[in-house]
């Protein structure tokens, strides 16, 4: 089990990564690519925060085992909205 409790994962690019098991808490995972993420059984953070954090989770298995294919479009290279205001 990796321990990445408190890690700055902020716009990291954890796309295919294998976080089965993982202690993900505390871990800032805003603007993270988690496409395709093997997420089974992380520890210390919930789909809604995984949901509300990460720029992508498409393809990847939740916590709860479910494939997830969220995608947030129309956030820019900056995680800024580039859509029209």
């Amino acid at each position: 089990m990796a321990n990445l409790s408190g890690a700055n994962l902020s716009g990291a690019d954890l796309h295919g990564a294998d976080l089965s098991d993982a202690d993900l808490s505390d871990a800032d995972l805003s603007d993270a690519d988690l496409s395709d993420a093997d997420l089974r059984a992380a520890k210390g953070v919930t789909t809604e925060q995984l949901e509300f954090d990460a720029r992508t989770l498409e393809g990847a298995t939740m916590p709860d085992g479910q494939l997830s294919w969220l995608y947030r479009s129309g956030l820019g290279e900056d995680g800024e909205n580039s859509g029209p205001s």
